[in-house]
């Protein structure tokens, strides 16, 4: 029995050995499986990272054309021997431009297709700064600011869309903050770049994104959705295959789109008065409200003459606050581009619009303590301070949620309608702030900030009330949702 029972015992003993080779190859399998997986993915992502990339080249070409005015604007001013009034114009016309840029953008876009747009965008960009370039007085000058404005009013709808059209959910928003980021980047370099370079020089520098950019679009995927709305069945699906892989199964998301699709083509084509129609109501309410809070907050008049601001402040020159803009929106921006998708939109929104009301209220009581004669040492510290804290929160979400939001909400058989809509609303907001702050300014420092910080403090409640959270949800499913 015993002896069975040792043989039995040896007999497992030797199947569990035989087995135990057996088991470790099944787990190696399956670590290989799941290695190879993580790795096709990063491999793929990196197409999506490279058409994120190449798409917001142009966002960098909008920050540079937003940036180029401030470091430049008393040697201009010297050099041409313009007035503030035709320096308000030159500063403002860029908005102009991008107007007429918004209401054409979402045309653009859908008839040409997202790169398409994008290519118009850099040929118009390079136009406009070659004219700077060469300009002998105010009206080429104009000129050539007008056509740069209208090619970033195009980039300023067509990038966002781009991004989250081909973006995976969980990356989408922190993927389209990019655009903000880029927008940040090109403005600091513009910053910084004008406290060393002479301004003619400065113009040609904006011309190397857009050629960047043109190159790199022969690289990239166009859009699927987009393919897909324009009846290119082929080009659609190598265009998923292209950003998710050729062995990688694309039937459902393939699928999902033509779904949606489908069900819009009962719809009429939608014009701008579309827009008004009682289910889209909550969609263009946020859209234009996020897009006034943005802009009616001031932050082109900060941007735009961020120097002479800080003059009137008390600083022997600009350049410092110049330098410190730089410095500080940078790394915010990078910072909102993570949490975007951890901790949501609607929390950054809510912290972003209370710290641009805090900076402009600070701004504003350091300008009126000056007014006063009241602590003067301390008033171009305190002016920098609000100032700092106006542009960091703006950056870290008021800047890029908004559009982030934008390429979510709105469904795609209104997207163009929409953007041209939101873009022109943006573009006005921008223009209007641009071409008043110096008047403002002359008028009265601190009355200017307080205005401002009364905006920022509405934006504070429309985004409590009314804007939801999408973080983490399929385009298709969020456009449901809002428009049923």
């Amino acid at each position: 029995m015993a002896i069975n029972q040792d043989v039995e015992n040896g007999e497992s003993s030797v199947k569990a050995k035989m087995k135990e080779p057996l088991l470790q190859h099944t787990s190696i399998k399956d670590g290989d499986r799941k290695f190879h997986k993580e790795c096709n993915r990063k491999g793929l992502l990196k197409v999506v990272f490279l058409s994120t990339f190449v798409a917001v080249l142009g966002s960098y070409e909008f920050g540079s054309c937003m940036g180029y005015s401030a470091p430049v604007q008393s040697a201009i001013t010297k050099d041409l021997d313009l007035s503030v009034a035709e320096f308000s114009v030159f500063g403002s016309i860029l908005n102009v431009g991008s107007m007429i840029g918004a209401i054409t953008s979402g045309r653009i876009a859908d008839f040409l297709g997202r790169k398409g747009a994008m290519r118009i965008s850099s040929a118009f960009s390079i136009t406009g700064w070659i004219a700077i370039y060469f300009s002998k007085g105010a009206l080429s000058l104009d000129i050539g600011r007008f056509l740069s404005g209208y090619g970033i009013g195009i980039f300023a709808y067509v990038v966002p869309i781009y991004v989250a059209e081909i973006a995976p959910k969980d990356l989408r928003g922190g993927l389209a903050t990019l655009n903000q980021l880029m927008i940040v980047i090109g403005a600091s370099v513009a910053f910084l770049a004008g406290t060393v370079l002479k301004w003619r020089l400065l113009a040609l520098t904006g011309i190397i994104p857009c050629l960047v950019q043109l190159v790199g679009l022969i690289f990239i995927p166009e859009s699927p959705r987009w393919l897909a709305k324009a009846g290119y069945r082929k080009e659609f699906y190598n265009a998923l295959r292209s950003l998710h892989g050729d062995d990688a199964d694309i039937s459902h998301e393939a699928a999902e789109i033509q779904d949606y699709l489908q069900t819009l083509e009962h719809q009429p084509k939608a014009s701008m008065l579309d827009l008004f129609q009682r289910k889209y109501k909550q969609s263009v309410i946020i859209g234009v409200g996020l897009m006034m809070f943005q802009q009616f907050g001031g932050v082109n008049g900060v941007g735009f003459y961020a120097s002479e601001t800080f003059t009137s402040a008390g600083f022997a020159s600009g350049k410092i606050g110049i330098i410190a803009f730089a410095c500080v929106q940078i790394p915010i921006t990078a910072g909102g581009a993570f949490l975007v998708d951890n901790c949501g939109r609607k929390p950054l929104l809510l912290v972003s619009s209370t710290g641009t009301f805090l900076g402009c209220f600070l701004a504003a009581i350091s300008f009126l303590m000056k007014e006063h004669n009241l602590l003067q040492e301390w008033i171009p510290l305190f002016v920098l301070c609000g100032m700092l804290i106006f542009m960091g929160s703006f950056s870290i979400g008021m800047g890029a949620v908004p559009w982030v939001l934008m390429s979510e909400i709105f469904p795609i058989n209104i997207k163009g309608a929409a953007g041209s809509l939101v873009n022109l609303i943006h573009w006005f907001g921008a223009w209007a702030v641009s071409y008043t702050f110096n008047f403002l300014m002359d008028w009265s420092p601190s009355g200017t900030f307080f205005l401002y910080s009364g905006v920022c403090a509405a934006s504070v409640l429309f985004v409590a009330k009314l804007v939801p959270e999408t973080k983490g949800r399929a385009l298709e499913e969020i456009q449901a949702s809002m428009n049923s």
